[in-house]
């Protein structure tokens, strides 16, 4: 399957979830336990991932696990829309909390948008681990340099 228009359109992170809804949830939630839950429920609002789009050139470097990011620069409306997946389940909640953040905004305002000012306020680098960490500072930096390429 490849991925069309209307499939990075119709990816409900950064739209229908908000980054107010993790943020209330990331609070409202009393331990990590219940966290990590969260994070791996997010995930699972991954849109599917086009199995032909499943390419090197697709392929984020950096993380322990297999990751994939496609993009789709919408020119009526100047956002830039993202599909990531990933093998294994707490990272594709992380790649979720990124879409949340990141998805569906003009480059110059995702460049403009501090990824990691969110990160520090969700406390997410004390509670992965070190490998999880690097790889999400690996799939934004991705997005940045895409978001870069369309400004």
């Amino acid at each position: 399957m490849t991925a069309t228009e209307q499939d990075f359109l119709n990816n409900p992170l950064g739209t229908e979830t908000t980054l107010d809804d993790v943020v209330d949830a990331f609070e409202f939630l009393d331990d990590w336990e219940e966290r990590y839950g969260f994070i791996i429920d997010l995930g699972k609002q991954l849109p599917p991932f086009p199995d032909d789009a499943r390419l090197e050139e697709n392929y984020v470097h950096g993380c322990q696990s297999q990751v994939w990011l496609i993009h789709h620069h919408d020119q009526s409306s100047g956002k830039l829309y993202l599909l990531i997946d990933s093998d294994a389940m707490i990272v594709r909640g992380l790649a979720a909390i990124i879409l949340v953040a990141l998805n569906g905004k003009a480059p110059r305002d995702l460049l403009a948008t501090d990824i990691d000012e969110l990160f520090e306020q969700l406390d997410l680098f004390r509670h992965i681990s070190p490998t999880r960490g690097n790889g999400l500072r690996a799939m934004v930096g991705k997005i940045r340099d895409i978001a870069a390429a369309e400004v």
